[in-house]
């Protein structure tokens, strides 16, 4: 695990782990995103910088 789950800004989780070949993923959860009755999910486009700095799972 890179980056421990962790509360978000926008009150879900998120953390980072990385798969044998090195690669990191981010896992998250948001609870203002419910998923549809087929199970799809309409992300609303937030613009550009929504998000606080450093929320990546990348290096700082």
């Amino acid at each position: 695990m890179t980056v421990p789950a962790r509360e978000t800004f926008y009150g879900g989780y998120a953390g980072c782990f990385a798969d044998p070949d090195g690669h990191v993923w981010e896992i998250a959860w948001n609870p203002g995103l419910p998923l549809g009755p087929d199970g799809s999910l309409t992300v609303p486009d937030l613009g550009a910088g929504a998000g606080p700095a450093g929320a990546s799972c990348g290096p700082e």
